[in-house]
């Protein structure tokens, strides 16, 4: 059997022979060291996350309980489950599972008191979608048509089209003016003035093509 601190046996300088338990252990084999080996086991050991501190509180308890007491322990589970809850480090953690629980059931409780907030909210997001945002969306699709349209309108190509039409009807009044003057449609003063004003606005919108038709190129 283990030598515990402060056991009767030590302050006496005795030793006896451990008596049989008439229970079999409840804890696995391995949690103690075999009796051929001078060390423990490494599953027998304290595990490295329990703190010095930590530890030093356990054996804190233990070395002052009687062999008796030490043996009921590794052979009781109930009463090892009573020592083990009676630990501070295990209150404390038995505290916080606690509160950790209260606080759950708390916003538990607060979520299902929003419920029916909730709910109001989600239909009126469906009443939005399906009327508000179906006349923006289509408002949104008709003003981006609009767009398409004025940006095609005025595209340098669509421009330059326009300006060689233009041109062209200006230059088919010159012709139109010029069998007038032929035919004595007309006099000379009117016709000079006007076809002067034509041709005038025909090769000042030919500068203005050819000018914008090199800058795209």
């Amino acid at each position: 059997m283990f030598n515990f601190w402060g056991s009767k046996e030590q302050q006496q300088g005795t030793s006896r022979p451990p008596e049989a338990s008439s229970q079999s252990p409840w804890y696995s084999p391995s949690l103690v060291s075999s009796p051929s080996s001078s060390r423990p086991q490494t599953s027998g050991q304290i595990p490295a996350n329990v703190s010095p501190g930590e530890a030093a509180g356990i054996i804190a308890f233990l070395k002052d309980k009687s062999v008796d007491e030490l043996r009921k322990l590794l052979s009781d589970k109930d009463a090892y489950q009573q020592f083990l809850l009676s630990l501070d480090q295990v209150k404390i953690q038995n505290n916080i599972k606690e509160e950790l629980r209260r606080e759950t059931l708390q916003i538990a409780r607060e979520n299902l008191e929003k419920e029916p907030q909730i709910m109001e909210l989600r239909n009126q997001c469906r009443i939005i979608r399906t009327t508000e945002l179906a006349a923006a969306q289509e408002k949104l699709n008709e003003l981006e048509r609009q767009k398409e349209e004025i940006l095609k309108f005025y595209s340098p190509g669509s421009l330059l089209h326009k300006l060689q039409e233009a041109m062209n009807q200006v230059d088919e009044e010159s012709e139109a003016l010029q069998e007038k003057f032929l035919e004595k449609e007309i006099d000379t003063a009117a016709f000079v003035q006007k076809f002067k004003k034509l041709r005038t606005t025909y090769h000042r919108r030919a500068l203005i093509h050819l000018a914008a038709k090199t800058s795209n190129i």
